[in-house]
């Protein structure tokens, strides 16, 4: 059984909001390599420090990436996804733009699909299921 997680607080509220976001490469294109796997996920956790949220989990394939992350319930998550899906982008086309070019072309060509998934942890199964899930993702070489 899962050890019951403390609520987070702040002035006027007690929470604990955590979400499994799964983000798809463009044309479902197996882009990603390990370098710029570690790459997203160093992104992704400086963003979500500076939305005072915080990164539980992160893992990926050539193709997607999986995040568990916590947030507060101030944070708007479709403005908080965006947010990482175009800096995430923009950073990776700027510092990858020769091994993208094989991937994608055009001036300022989209990494990321426009759909996302962003699932609430907890209806389906238990965080540790998650967090194991997520780091047993095939990395890409």
């Amino acid at each position: 059984m899962e050890k019951k997680q403390a609520l987070k607080t702040r002035s006027n509220s007690a929470f604990r909001l955590i979400y499994h976001l799964v983000l798809v490469t463009k044309f479902r294109r197996t882009s990603i390599n390990s370098e710029m796997l570690d790459r997203i996920n160093i992104i992704i956790k400086e963003l979500l420090t500076k939305w005072e949220c915080e990164l539980i989990e992160f893992g990926g394939e050539a193709d997607h990436i999986h995040t568990l992350l916590e947030t507060h319930p101030s944070v708007d998550l479709s403005k908080l996804v965006n947010n990482i899906k175009t800096v995430t982008s923009r950073r990776l086309r700027s510092e990858y733009s020769e091994h993208l070019s094989k991937f994608y072309w055009g001036t300022k060509p989209q990494f990321w699909s426009s759909s996302y998934a962003i699932i609430s942890v907890g209806a389906q199964a238990p965080l540790s299921r998650l967090i194991e899930y997520v780091q047993n993702q095939e990395k890409p070489e």
